[in-house]
């Protein structure tokens, strides 16, 4: 892969980790200016689910950080875009869509195909 598209791909990463930290602060802004009293167990209800909804959203955020510093080091130790089971390089189109992927569309697919077959 080029230097331009690693400085590219790392720009992007980056820019998507500080949006995610956006989100998260925002959230526990909103969380934290708004205590209200419900006299409607229904509406009580409705809001700690909205609540539920969100906090799982930030866990998965979460989770997305992790994977996208660990797309960030395989940019540094050289290994970003090179599928990690066949070796081959990723190409660029699918890096776009899911750039902390460590598959080729084809290892992928086999991938999920097998899992399907196991019942995964």
């Amino acid at each position: 892969m080029e230097a331009k598209d690693l400085e590219f791909f790392k720009e992007y990463l980056t820019q998507m980790i500080d949006d995610i930290q956006r989100q998260g602060e925002a959230t526990i802004e909103e969380m934290s200016d708004h205590v209200e009293y419900y006299s409607d167990p229904a509406d009580r209800a409705s809001a700690e689910s909205d609540r539920t909804f969100t906090l799982r959203l930030r866990d998965r955020d979460r989770k997305l950080i992790k994977k996208i510093n660990e797309a960030l080091d395989r940019i540094e130790d050289g290994t970003f875009g090179v599928c990690e089971d066949c070796d081959e390089e990723i190409g660029i189109p699918r890096l776009k869509a899911r750039p902390m992927t460590t598959l080729c569309i084809e290892c992928k697919s086999r991938r999920e195909e097998e899992e399907r077959l196991r019942g995964d």
